[in-house]
């Protein structure tokens, strides 16, 4: 196996940035309560992350470790304020929808935690393709749990404002739990219990 598609590979699965590493979890479950936030945070966060892994490992033999983490903010806040504004500029109701959490990607561990972890420590491609891996991972880690709040929560399923399922029963009597903090917490700990249990979150 090449060192890129391994590298690729472990950031979906063994490096799980919220399964596995356990890593953003407030933005994830604050976002979550529809597809349409999990797929516009995981976009936001790809960019950041593939953008600031680059450019940690283009500098990495630079910078010195007294300032390196100072270093990796600033280059981090440059994307995510690239990021906030073309939201902002492009996609107003969905960068409403966000919200805060939008510009706090910023402080996300994810990002720093690469940044730090990896892409100071390793060349161009291999930093390339850890961001692309963790920034699947991470999508489909968040889609998995805004589909069950959405589907749960208020009985149907849309995109971008596009009804794309209505559930029976639950269509007319939704569980608003899901769609609350409290039901981000229980899907949240239900799926960790699940891919524990088989083995997901050991790298197995």
């Amino acid at each position: 196996m090449s060192g890129f598609r391994k590298e690729f590979i472990k950031g979906i699965i063994i490096s799980n940035p919220l399964f596995v590493l356990a890593l953003g979890f407030c933005p994830a479950l604050a976002v979550s309560t529809s597809v349409d936030n999990a797929i516009g945070m995981s976009v936001g966060v790809a960019f950041v992350l593939l953008g600031s892994n680059i450019i940690v490992s283009a500098i990495r033999k630079s910078v010195p470790n007294i300032v390196r983490i100072p270093v990796f903010i600033v280059i981090i806040a440059t994307f995510v304020t690239v990021v906030n504004l073309i939201f902002h500029a492009f996609v107003p109701a969905l960068y409403e929808s966000l919200g805060i959490y939008l510009p706090l990607i910023v402080v996300n561990c994810i990002i720093l935690g690469r940044a730090e972890a990896f892409a100071s420590k390793n060349p161009i491609t291999s930093s390339i393709a850890d961001a692309l891996g963790v920034s699947i991972g991470f999508f489909l880690a968040l889609l998995i749990i805004s589909l069950i709040r959405e589907m749960l929560g208020t009985g149907s399923l849309s995109l971008f404002g596009y009804n794309l399922l209505t559930l029976p029963v639950l269509g007319d009597n939704p569980m608003i739990l899901f769609i609350l903090p409290p039901g981000a917490f229980l899907v949240m700990g239900l799926l960790l219990a699940l891919f524990r249990r088989m083995g997901v979150m050991k790298g197995e």
